[in-house]
């Protein structure tokens, strides 16, 4: 009989060491306001956030409702448009020579220089945090597609040429399928940057959203930080559902890098 030991203990540590880590976060957050003697108002304690839950849960579910659907709608845009960009400086070196510098020189740029632009020439609605969110997401996305697809392995080249293929069916067939651990690097180190650019955007200037739930919360602290932690919570499950996708359309990188 197969000795199964081995994967129950992987399973209970993918749900109980992420369980424990947030459990012992908590614990030292609640320890250290207890031993510094931190008064309510300037950071409660984690029995006042969760009784903040309980007290405003239409409230808060509804604004980070609106910041969900801003940080993906954002977030999709910025795919198509960061894998496009970088396909097209992938397969042409004067084009990215050209334009690279560019890009780096504008995601150098703060993007809080933006914010206030951004509410000026679009107002205060749904606008300005979208365009927030793929000005914090376009550069990791084409920076990771343009370097995977000028780095596929010499073999795969070679056997394309063996086999004639055209370059359409080579880029499609070799080229971007061997690029997509690295788009998927790209993705994930943007997914956090896209909440982060939604946050931006409706703290500078909204009527709805988790950012507005902040600037609004004045000196209830405990308002504050559970908008805090549902952003927190929703950056968790958006990388990792991204995780579940990548295992999903690339299965082969995790027996390949074990």
């Amino acid at each position: 009989m197969p000795d199964t030991r081995g994967g129950r203990w992987s399973a209970v540590a993918a749900i109980g060491l992420p369980v424990g880590g947030a459990v012992a976060t908590v614990g030292l957050w609640w320890l250290v306001i207890i031993a510094f003697g931190i008064e309510s108002y300037v950071a409660p304690t984690p029995p006042e956030v969760a009784a903040t839950f309980g007290r405003m849960p239409g409230y808060l579910l509804e604004n980070a409702w609106v910041t969900l659907v801003e940080t993906l709608l954002g977030f999709a845009i910025t795919i198509v448009a960061g894998v496009l960009v970088g396909t097209v400086l992938a397969g042409s070196r004067p084009v990215e020579r050209a334009f690279m510098p560019t890009l780096v020189a504008l995601n150098a740029v703060p993007k809080l220089a933006f914010a206030t632009l951004l509410i000026v020439w679009m107002g205060y609605g749904r606008g300005p945090k979208v365009v927030m969110v793929i000005l914090m997401c376009f550069f990791p996305i084409v920076l990771a597609t343009a370097t995977g697809l000028t780095r596929t392995p010499a073999e795969l080249v070679e056997l394309a040429r063996a086999l004639s293929a055209s370059r359409w069916q080579a880029f499609a067939k070799i080229r971007f399928p061997a690029a997509l651990p690295q788009v998927f690097i790209g993705l994930k180190v943007a997914m956090p940057l896209a909440v982060i650019g939604a946050l931006v955007g409706e703290l500078f200037g909204s009527t709805a959203g988790l950012g507005f739930v902040i600037q609004t919360a004045g000196a209830d602290t405990a308002l504050s930080f559970a908008a805090i932690v549902l952003l927190a919570l929703m950056s968790m499950v958006l990388f990792y559902a991204l995780v579940a996708v990548e295992r999903l359309l690339v299965p082969w990188v995790p027996e390949t890098t074990a």
